[in-house]
């Protein structure tokens, strides 16, 4: 079990170094412009909602400083959904702490796996 939770963090960060990589070479060549607009904007909230795509949020100040995110609803689920996968790891890995790492056997055989 604790080889299977290793693996899934380990895919989990390279992912996220993917991105933050990704990111980097986007900013490095000028390609990656975060959409700021000031709150007023949304009186025409047709024209911001249009700037909102997968992976590009709309950032929206208030007084000069940054106070909303606006983003597609896929972005919004995804996080949700990793959120709620690093929450369930930690709380694994907490009770594995506590009570001891089952083998990956143990975990095989109480799940009716067969290798």
């Amino acid at each position: 079990m604790r080889r299977n939770i290793l693996k899934i963090l380990i895919i989990i960060l390279l992912h996220i170094l993917l991105l933050y990589a990704t990111l980097l070479q986007n900013i490095q060549r000028g390609d990656y412009m975060p959409n700021i607009k000031p709150v007023s904007d949304l009186r025409n909230y047709n024209e911001v909602l249009q700037n909102v795509d997968i992976g590009q949020p709309v950032f929206l100040t208030k007084n000069g400083r940054g106070r909303y995110a606006v983003l597609d609803i896929r972005d919004y689920e995804k996080t949700q959904a990793t959120l709620k996968l690093i929450s369930k790891l930690s709380k694994g890995e907490q009770s594995a702490i506590e009570k001891g790492w089952q083998s990956a056997d143990d975990v095989e055989a109480r799940l009716g796996v067969i290798t």
